[in-house]
């Protein structure tokens, strides 16, 4: 295999504050930020627009219950793009696949805002759009692995949790973004809305792919990996090995997962449709979304920074016992019907959300050895992504539609925490491991 024309210094960066590493944490949060943009925008349509141009022949609880079965859609073909990109990002190498996975994210977004209605072309168009939200699904599966080991990989051992968050941290800034280019749309009047002015957002994804591919092709490959690819056997199944040789920390690596998944499925989701349903602006909504993800993406950094110096466990737990304690109360808050009370229930959720955010990409990485780290991180990551985020908007749009209350649904949400926090006990501290020990 040829090598990559920029390379890397052989040895680990003693500092992030170098031009080497200062590129490489760029490509990682902008990279990731433009991935979750165009994800992440899918979600808010999904909960202000969607049911009413490619579901319009159902009621309107069931309408929304569809609406969110295709983001669902999306999250679970997570697992299965992190499974592939992750199994030759081992092979292959890290950058070839984040090159990848960013053309088909682009590519898959644009298509989407130029994609008829059911009015237009009939039962047609909600299959396209599924179609599309695979092809989504399946991009960013494979984009949080490599952007993240990217960073981690080249890192100095005691800010690796910091470096690996980066990847962590596009994904609050691509969702800010992805509310905030549909707030401004949703300024129209709702005929104009719903013929024309959702797509914009949608569109707009082809020139923030083509900005960050030319971030993202100045930076080196991986050296663990260009060691490990002069070493291995190239008959190898990274595929395989992660489920036969790394079960178990591929288990609490998903549960772990899970619990910031939970709280972003319900709170910037579900919570965005209810909350509008009940009687709050949905521009004043979406632009609370926007602010609590500012407020979610400074909780990544200060509980990063914090995972450096105290472990990831133990910021981690801090985290999920914050978000059991919050759940009853950010139910009230949505189901007042104000975006006052949304946005204090958002920006909550999401600051409680980031704190687990922060150390969640170390705590996975520093499970699995360089040979499948980034197959085993990307099926753990992706899978509690798809339990986490993907189910759980569909899963209480029908406990809300059958029950009415939200009893159930807070009592659900605290037991899924509950156990992912004894997954997080479980599994071995990895701040003080060398990578190349694992």
């Amino acid at each position: 295999m040829a090598h990559e024309t920029t390379t890397a210094p052989a040895v680990a960066e003693t500092s992030l504050n170098t031009p080497h590493m200062r590129r490489i944490l760029a490509s990682s949060f902008v990279g990731s930020a433009v991935e979750y943009y165009d994800f992440l925008l899918y979600a808010t349509a999904a909960a202000v627009v969607f049911n009413k141009v490619f579901f319009v022949n159902l009621d309107a609880g069931w309408a929304t219950f569809a609406s969110f079965g295709t983001l669902a859609a999306g999250y679970a073909a997570r697992p299965i793009g992190g499974a592939i990109f992750g199994h030759y990002g081992d092979r292959l190498g890290r950058k070839k696949m984040l090159i990848l996975s960013m053309v088909m994210m682009g590519v898959a977004t644009t298509a989407m805002g130029l994609l008829p209605t059911t009015a237009t072309i009939g039962v047609l168009a909600p299959v396209l759009l599924i179609t599309l939200r695979v092809v989504q699904g399946i991009a960013v599966g494979g984009e949080w692995g490599g952007a993240m080991l990217i960073a981690l990989e080249q890192a100095p051992k005691k800010k690796r949790g910091f470096a690996a968050s980066f990847a962590n941290m596009g994904a609050p800034a691509g969702a800010a973004l992805a509310t905030l280019a549909m707030s401004a749309a949703t300024l129209l009047p709702d005929e104009q809305f719903l013929a024309w002015g959702w797509r914009i957002p949608f569109l707009l994804s082809a020139a923030l792919v083509a900005l960050a591919l030319v971030i993202r092709l100045k930076v080196s490959e991986s050296p663990l990996f260009q060691k490990l690819e002069q070493e291995a056997d190239r008959r190898r199944m990274p595929i395989l090995e992660v489920f036969t040789r790394h079960p178990k920390q591929l288990s609490l690596g998903i549960l772990a997962g899970v619990a910031q998944f939970t709280m972003a499925g319900m709170v910037t989701v579900w919570a965005v449709s209810e909350a509008v349903a009940n009687g709050a602006d949905k521009t004043g909504v979406l632009n609370a979304k926007a602010l609590a993800a500012v407020a979610m993406l400074l909780a990544t950094i200060i509980s990063a920074r914090l995972c450096d110096r105290f472990g990831r466990k133990k910021i981690l737990l801090i985290g999920i016992v914050a978000g059991m304690a919050a759940a009853f109360p950010i139910l009230n808050l949505v189901e007042t019907g104000t975006v006052a009370g949304y946005a204090t229930a958002v920006i909550l959720g999401q600051g409680i959300q980031g704190f687990m955010f922060g150390p969640l990409a170390a705590f996975i990485a520093e499970m699995f050895p360089t040979r499948v780290r980034y197959t085993g991180s990307s099926i753990a990551y992706q899978a509690s992504s798809t339990i986490g985020a993907g189910f759980t908007p569909m899963i209480a749009a029908g406990i809300m539609a059958a029950t009415a209350g939200g009893v159930i649904l807070g009592a659900g949400w605290i037991t899924v925490l509950a156990i992912c926090a004894i997954a997080v006990v479980i599994a071995p501290e990895g701040r003080k491991r060398e990578l190349t020990d694992i």
